[in-house]
C-alpha cells in the first residue's frame, strides 16, 4: 500500500494523466485503454492536478497515423518552411526556363514564336540520328535511311542530353514522393523526353507537396514496372549514349572535315552562343546536375545496402551517380 502511495505521489507519472488509470492492467483490454490514455495525454499541453507536463505539444487532441506520417514527411523535407522555399525556387524557375528558353528575344538564337526553317531542319536530323542508330546503321553498310550529316558536336550534345534523360525514367518511377504527383508519370516521362527540364523542374515542386493520406496507394503501370524491372539495362543502354556521344563529339566523322578536337571545341562555343537549341541544352546539363543528386538522395533506401554509400558518394558525379543508382536498384523491393 505505501509503495501504491509512492507511485501516486511522484509527479511523472501524474504528469502522464493517470489518475483514472490502474496501475495493473488485468486484461490485454485493460492494457490497450491504458496504453490509448497514455499515448493521448502525452499530446497534452494542459497541466493535470496543478503540475506540469512532460512536455507541451499544443492542443489536446489524439494524433492521427496519417496526420503523423504527415508530419515526419515534412520534418524529412527540412520543415515547412524550407519546403515552401524549395517550391517557390522551382516554380520561380520553371517560368524562367520558359520565358528564357521559348519566348523572350535575349537568349542566344531566335525565340520559338521566330524560329527559322533552318533550324527546324536541324531539329529533324538530329532527331533523325537519336541515340546514333542511323550513323552506326550506315557505319555498319547498312543504308535502308540515310543519316543526315550533321556537326558531329551538335550531334554528341543532343544525344548526351536524351541519353541522361533516359536514364532518369527508372528514378522516376521509383521516387518514394511519386505519389504527390497526381498526373501520369509515363506522359511526364515521355514529355521529358521531347522538352526535358520543361516537365521536369514542375514534377520537382509537385513532389515535395503535402501528404495526401486519402489518395489510394500507387499502383506503377506496366512502363513503370518495366522500367523498374529493366533498370540496369536501362543504365547500360543511357550510360553508353552518353559516352557516345562524348566520343562522337571528339572523333565522330573524322573523315567529313570537322577539323581537330582544338577546332570542335571551338565550334561547340560557337554552337552555344548562336543557336538556342544548343544554349538550352547547356541549361538542362546545369539543372540535371542538381536534380539527379537530390533525387537519388531521397530514394537511396531504393539500392542494395551493401551498395548504399557507393551510390550516396557517386550521386553527385553527373550521370555516372545515376547509372550507379539503377545497377544497384534494389529490384526485387516493392516500388
Amino acid at each position: 500500500m505505501a509503495r501504491s502511495l509512492l507511485l501516486w505521489s511522484s509527479p511523472n507519472i501524474a504528469a502522464l494523466n493517470l489518475k483514472h488509470t490502474p496501475l495493473i492492467s488485468t486484461s490485454s483490454r485493460t492494457h490497450s485503454l491504458c496504453s490509448s490514455k497514455t499515448k493521448t495525454s502525452l499530446t497534452c499541453g494542459h497541466t493535470h492536478g496543478g503540475r506540469p507536463p512532460l512536455k507541451a505539444f499544443g492542443p489536446c487532441k489524439a494524433q492521427k497515423r496519417g496526420d503523423f506520417k504527415e508530419e515526419m514527411q515534412v520534418q524529412g523535407n527540412g520543415g515547412p518552411l524550407r519546403r515552401l522555399a524549395l517550391q517557390a525556387a522551382l516554380w520561380s524557375a520553371e517560368a524562367a526556363y520558359i520565358l528564357w528558353l521559348f519566348l523572350l528575344p535575349y537568349a542566344p538564337g531566335d525565340p520559338v514564336w521566330s524560329i527559322k526553317s533552318e533550324t527546324i531542319n536541324d531539329l529533324v536530323g538530329l532527331s533523325l540520328n537519336f541515340f546514333f542508330v542511323l550513323p552506326l546503321l550506315n557505319s555498319a553498310g547498312i543504308h535502308v535511311i540515310e543519316a543526315p550529316v550533321l556537326h558531329p558536336v551538335a550531334e554528341g550534345l543532343f544525344n548526351f542530353v536524351i541519353g541522361w534523360t533516359f536514364l532518369f525514367a527508372p528514378l522516376l518511377f521509383t521516387d518514394a514522393q511519386r505519389d504527390r504527383y497526381k498526373g501520369s508519370l509515363d506522359v511526364l516521362w515521355g514529355l521529358q523526353m521531347f522538352l526535358t527540364n520543361t516537365f521536369l523542374i514542375p514534377y520537382m515542386a509537385i513532389r515535395l507537396n503535402d501528404v495526401d493520406v486519402e489518395q489510394p496507394s500507387f499502383k506503377p503501370s506496366r512502363l513503370g514496372s518495366l522500367m523498374t524491372s529493366g533498370a540496369s539495362v536501362v543504365g547500360l543502354i543511357g550510360g553508353a549514349v552518353c559516352i557516345i556521344s562524348a566520343l562522337w563529339a571528339l572523333f565522330g566523322r573524322i573523315d567529313g572535315g570537322f577539323g581537330s578536337v582544338a577546332d570542335r571545341w571551338h565550334f561547340l562555343q560557337t554552337y552555344i552562343g548562336s543557336e538556342r537549341l544548343a544554349y538550352a541544352f547547356i541549361w538542362d546539363v546545369c539543372l540535371y546536375s542538381i536534380f539527379q543528386p537530390w533525387l537519388i538522395g531521397d530514394n537511396l533506401q531504393n539500392v542494395r545496402k551493401s551498395n548504399e554509400g557507393l551510390v550516396g558518394n557517386l550521386r553527385f558525379v553527373p550521370v555516372v551517380g545515376l547509372v550507379a543508382y539503377l545497377l544497384c536498384l534494389d529490384v526485387e523491393r516493392e516500388f
